[in-house]
């Protein structure tokens, strides 16, 4: 029991003691904590009447995007500068362009302009691309004060000539490739297409444009032949394009409409020949003997190029029997010739017909009737026109008499139908006659 009595009287003292002891730290605590507000407050005060009395800047420098060689102006605005100092200065070099008035940089094309002691500008004057980069105004206030803005300066595409193709020409059926470089900034997209707007057959597609500085084509083609435009863009104007012309060699190859031709003797006849063929071929014609052709009162021969296509035309005039025959075509150049044969037959002139005009006739006819005598009327009266023809007598010809289809007659003016009913109906009597003797008999 006394070892617990003592205990409990050690516990009791300890607490009696430490009490006191934490509430005199609480009070040094507050007394502290308020010290510092106080501190903070006058700091705070001071500060904001150290910015109300320190320039500021009204405005941040903008970002400025110029095209090469124009020029570029980058504004500072600074209020209450009063006896302070703004200077500008090239962060990434960290060279001093200006001071206050002063322009340090040996630099000719940057100035300096400035007014009402607040707006600051440096001027840069056909701006070039190591001109791009930041700027900084400086305020020589203690800490200093400042402001970043970034001179970003644009190219417009161009293309290297050293470093692109030039006009080609190739053998048909090999691989082809045309490169074209294009320098700017941003980096410009290059992409190819045809002058004419056709389309190309790009590695057995068919495409209007192939994006990229190389143009790969495997086993080219006569229909590849043209002009290529390079065309180089990056947002900043002016595009640029350059022209390569491509032209692909093949030996000559020919193709007739019509193989065989017919005529008749009198006429006028054209025979026709197509080839194809780069170089430009040579071309003629030949008859089936050989010799050449040339253009005179007999024959014409005309030519006609379009690209790498010609048309041959031969023109005989007045066809006779000798111009029945071969005709050859013939195209060369200097990777190879060839020819074709064409075949003038002779056929039957068409017939001629003439026709005569038949005469009309105009006759006056009286009419009798119940009323009397009236006005005669005249009416037109066709006439069968029949042709001259030989009699039987040497020299003789006779004209077989003019009748009217519509009223036969021999001239007597009695229609011959009703002559002839007549005769009929007499010879049946006769014989009916004839007939009924024989009877009673």
């Amino acid at each position: 029991m006394t070892i617990t009595k003592l205990f409990l009287i050690f516990s009791v003292t300890l607490w009696l003691a430490y009490v006191p002891c934490v509430k005199g730290r609480q009070t040094r605590n507050s007394d502290y904590h308020g010290k510092l507000s106080s501190l903070h407050l006058t700091l705070a005060t001071e500060e904001f009447n150290n910015e109300v009395q320190f320039p500021r800047f009204a405005e941040p420098i903008p970002n400025v995007t110029v095209t090469i060689g124009r020029d570029a102006l980058l504004p500072c605005v600074v209020d209450n500068l009063r006896n302070y100092k703004v200077a500008w200065v090239r962060v990434d070099t960290q060279t001093i362009l200006s001071i206050h008035h002063n322009v340090i940089t040996q630099n000719s094309r940057i100035s300096l302009s400035y007014n009402d002691h607040r707006s600051w500008y440096l001027q840069i004057k056909n701006v070039q691309e190591v001109d791009r980069g930041w700027y900084m105004c400086q305020v020589n206030t203690d800490p200093m004060r400042s402001r970043q803005g970034y001179l970003q300066v644009v190219v417009p595409p161009s293309i290297v000539d050293k470093e692109t193709s030039t006009d080609m020409v190739v053998r048909e059926a090999s691989n082809v490739t045309l490169n074209c470089k294009a320098v700017g900034y941003p980096e410009p997209y290059v992409m190819w297409r045809r002058e004419d707007g056709e389309d190309i057959n790009y590695n057995g597609e068919t495409v209007n444009v192939v994006d990229g500085e190389v143009l790969h084509i495997v086993k080219i083609s006569r229909l590849h032949m043209g002009a290529y435009l390079c065309i180089a863009s990056n947002g900043v104007p002016p595009s640029i394009s350059k022209r390569i012309v491509l032209r692909v060699q093949f030996p000559p190859m020919l193709s007739i409409p019509n193989q065989l031709e017919g005529a008749y003797i009198g006429q006028d006849v054209t025979l026709e020949c197509l080839t194809e063929a780069y170089p430009t071929s040579i071309n003629y014609w030949t008859t089936e003997r050989g010799d050449m052709i040339v253009s005179g009162d007999k024959h014409e021969a005309v030519s006609s190029d379009s690209g790498y296509n010609k048309y041959m035309m031969l023109k005989i005039r007045n066809v006779n029997p000798k111009d029945f025959g071969s005709y050859k075509c013939v195209a060369k150049n200097s990777l190879g010739e060839t020819d074709g044969v064409i075949k003038l037959d002779e056929i039957p002139a068409p017939s001629t017909t003439t026709t005569q005009v038949s005469p009309h006739v105009t006759s006056s006819i009286k009419k009798n009737g119940r009323n009397g005598n009236k006005n005669s009327r005249q009416r037109p009266i066709d006439y069968a026109v029949e042709e001259w023809r030989e009699s039987d007598s040497d020299g003789d010809y006779t004209l077989v008499s003019m009748r009217t289809p519509q009223d036969p007659s021999d001239g007597s003016g009695e229609p011959a139908s009703l002559r002839v009913q007549g005769i009929w109906t007499v010879l049946l009597l006769f014989l009916t006659l004839a007939l009924l003797f024989v009877v009673r008999r």
